[in-house]
């Protein structure tokens, strides 16, 4: 495939990450508008986004055994199309279970994607022979940070019904105009490029799956951050530092600003510093990171140490996702990526625990300490091609 060809083909599917992120945000802030719609409780609501996540998790499994039948880049089309309809329809709805069935529906697009691109893209490092992995997940992060920017901004001018099917819209032309360059397009199958025998998946063996089960774990540990401060981390600022509510709300913007900064420069730092130094290394500086956010008498230290934290965690997750598509194909980026996404759903609910046992800042801790057992993991595992 002609070197232009593959630039075309990383700019489609860097469009999808960002349209991956746009959408979801774009959902996320119009939940309050949809909750008082429905007239749901904050039970019967967490009940409803539950569906989400069931349906993300239950999908990623079957994606992955799709992706190996019909090709990664026809389900992404696919999926980016069902997530894009699906996306409009929580408005359309006025009680808890039809809201819950919509976003089941959703949820099983958005977890099918994440594991359709993903894979596609671990193909397409494998052709470049470049560690590019890190530079798509900057696009999901920027995609997310710009939906939801936008969101807020729309949210007292547009109805919920009128911003979604605005989201649909969008992404229905997005996929329109990226997915033909997908569908052309399959680098995995061109035969000219050197070495690539190196990075053909492994058979799905006991072996293989154990190291793909660690790489998950690794992605765990990183979304378990993730999911954590995006919950937690401006009640932290407000509550335990006494910030006003725009400057907590600015705390997780600080954070996805850092991580997206963090993963744009990541291909540059993978190529300096290799799979496992980087691991360990951002490993460890989200450790120091977050026992400062945590832990910091003052707001302005805490922002410092959330983004800290967020360059730490920058890169693990897209590391990890793409050794564990390099040992077992779509099969491995489906199960890092439904490890690491429990990760994200584990977060939350633990911090809320810890926070009435102990504290939420001794809470918010743990997010360092499963850092710190990433960069533990990423040593121990630097002879599994980490290298």
């Amino acid at each position: 495939m002609p070197d232009n060809d593959l630039t075309r083909l990383r700019t489609a599917l860097t469009a999808f990450f960002a349209l991956d992120g746009f959408v979801f945000a774009g959902w996320v802030v119009r939940i309050p508008a949809i909750k008082e719609q429905t007239g749901a409780s904050a039970g019967e609501l967490g009940l409803a986004l539950l569906c989400v996540s069931a349906g993300a998790v239950i999908t990623m499994t079957l994606t992955g055994r799709l992706c190996r039948r019909f090709g990664n880049h026809p389900v992404t089309v696919v999926c980016a199309i069902l997530l894009s309809l699906s996306v409009a329809l929580p408005p359309l709805t006025h009680s808890v279970p039809a809201l819950g069935a919509v976003l089941l529906i959703f949820g099983a697009a958005y977890g099918g994607i994440n594991v359709a691109f993903n894979s596609a893209a671990v193909d397409l490092v494998a052709v470049l022979q470049r560690p590019i992995m890190p530079s798509f997940h900057a696009a999901f992060s920027l995609g997310g940070m710009i939906g939801a920017g936008l969101g807020g901004l729309v949210a007292g001018s547009l109805s919920p019904a009128r911003h979604l099917l605005g989201l649909a819209v969008i992404g229905l032309l997005v996929t329109a105009l990226a997915g033909r360059t997908l569908l052309r397009h399959e680098p995995a199958k061109t035969p000219d490029r050197p070495h690539r025998e190196e990075h053909t998946p492994r058979r799905l063996d006991a072996r293989t799956r154990g190291l793909v089960t660690v790489f998950g774990l690794i992605a765990l540990c990183t979304a378990y951050g993730e999911g954590a401060l995006a919950d937690w981390g401006a009640l932290h600022l407000e509550q335990d530092l006494d910030a006003h509510p725009g400057v907590a709300a600015a705390g997780y913007t600080c954070f996805a600003l850092a991580m997206t900064i963090g993963r744009a420069g990541g291909t540059t730092l993978l190529e300096r510093l290799g799979r496992t130094r980087t691991l360990v290394a951002g490993g460890t500086m989200a450790t120091a990171g977050m026992l400062l956010g945590s832990l910091a008498p003052s707001l302005w230290a805490a922002l410092l140490g959330f983004a800290v934290t967020a360059l730490g965690l920058a890169n693990i997750f897209p590391v990890a996702v793409e050794r564990a598509g390099a040992l077992a194909g779509p099969s491995g980026v489906a199960i890092a990526s439904t490890l690491g996404y429990g990760g994200m759903l584990l977060g939350p609910p633990s911090i809320g625990f810890m926070a009435e046992w102990f504290s939420l800042p001794a809470a918010l801790t743990s997010v360092a300490a499963l850092a710190a057992v990433a960069a533990l993991i990423g040593a121990a595992t630097r002879r599994a091609a980490l290298n």
